[in-house]
C-alpha cells in the first residue's frame, strides 16, 4: 500500500499543529519557495547570444559549435532551471563562466555550474567571494585577472574587462565583438536608480567614470545586457548617465544649502525621475546613497 504524501495530511491537521509545523520549516524552504514561480526567459539578442531573465541578474549566454558560455549565474535555486533554459535554446551545461562581480544574484549559480565548468572573474570577485562562510569552493573563480582578459569561443573574441570602483571594486563587463553585444552587469541598471555597494569599494564617481569610458569604447549600434532590466542601447546609458549627474547635483546641492539629508528625501527629486524608482532601489534609498557617498549622512 502506497503512504499517503505530507502534503495529503497536512489538511487534516489542527490548526495549531499546523502553525508550529510550518514554524519550523527550515530558512532554506522558505527561500526555495521565494523562487517557485520563477521562469526563465530567453531573448535573442544578437546572433548567437541570449539574455536570460530569471530573477537576480541578467544571464548573457553564448551558444554555439564549441559550447555553452554564460554571464553570470542568478541565484542558488535556480541553477537547475538555467541548465534547462539553456537546453531549450539548444545549447548544453556551460564549459565558461564569466561573472561580472561578486553578488549572489550574479554568482549564486556558481557552485552548481563550476562542478562542470571554468569560472572566469576579476581578481577581487575571487576574494570577496572566498571570504563568505560556507561558500563551496567549486564556486569559486579558477582563473582570475587583473584588467582584462579575451575569451575566443563560438567564432567571436570576447574581452572581459575589469573597471575599478564602480557598481563594487570587482565589475567587469563582457564584450561580445564580433555579434556587438555587451554585458555591463550592474554597472547598469537600465531605467532604475542603480545600487551603488559602497561598503563593497563602490563609488558614485566611480559610476560615472566607468560610464563614460564605456561610452568611449563601444560602437553606437551596441546592443547592451543590463545587470537588471531590459536590452538597452548606448541612449540608455546615456540617460543613466544624465540622471546620476541631475540626481547628484540636486542633492549635494540642497545638503550645502543646509538641508538634511531627511529634509531633501521628503522634498524628493524632480518628477522627471519618477519611475526610476520603482526598481530595487526607490528614490528615498536612492539619495541616501547619494548623500553617503559624498560623506554626508
Amino acid at each position: 500500500m502506497r503512504a499517503p504524501s505530507t502534503q495529503s495530511l497536512i489538511p487534516a491537521l489542527p490548526a495549531a499543529l499546523l502553525t508550529l509545523l510550518l514554524a519550523a520549516v527550515p530558512a532554506a524552504s522558505v527561500a526555495d519557495d521565494r523562487f517557485a514561480g520563477v521562469e526563465l526567459v530567453p531573448h535573442l539578442v544578437s546572433d548567437n547570444v541570449y539574455m536570460l531573465v530569471g530573477a537576480g541578474g541578467n544571464i548573457g549566454a553564448s551558444v554555439g559549435k564549441d559550447g555553452t558560455l554564460i554571464v553570470d549565474d542568478q541565484f542558488a535555486p535556480l541553477a537547475e532551471r538555467i541548465a534547462q533554459a539553456l537546453l531549450d535554446i539548444g545549447g548544453e551545461r556551460p564549459k565558461l563562466i564569466l561573472n561580472t562581480h561578486f553578488h549572489g544574484d550574479h554568482t549564486g549559480g556558481n557552485p552548481f555550474f563550476g562542478a562542470t565548468g571554468t569560472i572566469v572573474a576579476h581578481d577581487n570577485v575571487r576574494t570577496r567571494l572566498a571570504a563568505q562562510d560556507g561558500f563551496p569552493s567549486q564556486g569559486l573563480p579558477v582563473l582570475t585577472f587583473a584588467d582584462r582578459v579575451s575569451v575566443h569561443f563560438n567564432d567571436d573574441t570576447i574581452d572581459v574587462v575589469h573597471f575599478p570602483a564602480g557598481h563594487t571594486d570587482g565589475d567587469s563587463v563582457v564584450w561580445f565583438r564580433q555579434a556587438n553585444v555587451l554585458h555591463m552587469g550592474d554597472l547598469l541598471f537600465n531605467g532604475a536608480f542603480p545600487f551603488i555597494d559602497l561598503a563593497s569599494g563602490g563609488s558614485i564617481d566611480g559610476v560615472l567614470a566607468n560610464l563614460g569610458s564605456i561610452l568611449e569604447m563601444v560602437p553606437a549600434d551596441v546592443k547592451i545586457i543590463p545587470g537588471h532590466g531590459p536590452v538597452a542601447t548606448r541612449a540608455d546609458v546615456e540617460q543613466t548617465l544624465a540622471m546620476i549627474r541631475d540626481t547628484r547635483a540636486a542633492v549635494l546641492g540642497a545638503i550645502g544649502s543646509g538641508r538634511s539629508v531627511d529634509e531633501v528625501i521628503a522634498a524628493g527629486l524632480d518628477a522627471r525621475w519618477a519611475s526610476w524608482g520603482a526598481g530595487f532601489i526607490n528614490e528615498e534609498r536612492w539619495i541616501r546613497t547619494l548623500a553617503a557617498g559624498a560623506g554626508a549622512r
